[in-house]
């Protein structure tokens, strides 16, 4: 099923990739809401194979596989934040990106709950997700094998 392998990718530009993802995990952004992002904009990505990643890794760390599989419905639960609730709006917009909307009521929204910092970090995740759902889908990477590492910790 893949059609083109990761080592058939210029080292630079999956090197590039990988480091704008590893900034981003490492920004300060609690990752369970990078892991909602990811999840919600991989389930309007159609992207198989980073649903499962994601779902497997938001379960590793600590989320709970009923808000992981209840996100694309976030609108009809009572178990997301208002906080969370923005973000999941914010990525559904910036995904979808529609010509005639104009973003100031998502951005007064977010204001609520993120400094401008963070917006913009939150901005980042969700260019990255959706880059990686269009790379793995043009490339068709199959899903269902992923396996979440394991940390070690420095003593």
């Amino acid at each position: 099923m893949e059609r083109i392998s990761y080592k058939e990718l210029p080292q630079g530009f999956l090197n590039g990739l990988l480091a704008g993802q590893e900034y981003i995990d490492n920004a300060g952004l609690d990752f369970s809401l990078l892991e909602l992002i990811r999840m919600r904009v991989s389930q309007i990505n159609s992207c198989a194979y980073c649903l499962d990643m994601h779902f497997k890794e938001g379960l590793a760390h600590g989320e709970t596989a009923l808000r992981l599989i209840s996100v694309s419905a976030w609108r009809e639960t009572p178990y997301y934040t208002p906080k969370e609730q923005a973000v999941l709006a914010f990525a559904e917009r910036l995904t979808r990106l529609p010509a005639e909307e104009h973003s100031d009521d998502i951005h007064n929204e977010l204001s609520k709950y993120f400094s401008k910092r963070e917006i913009a970090l939150l901005t980042l995740a969700i260019i990255q997700i959706n880059s990686w759902n269009r790379l793995v889908r043009s490339f068709g990477t199959v899903p269902g094998k992923y396996e979440v590492k394991k940390k070690v910790n420095a003593l």
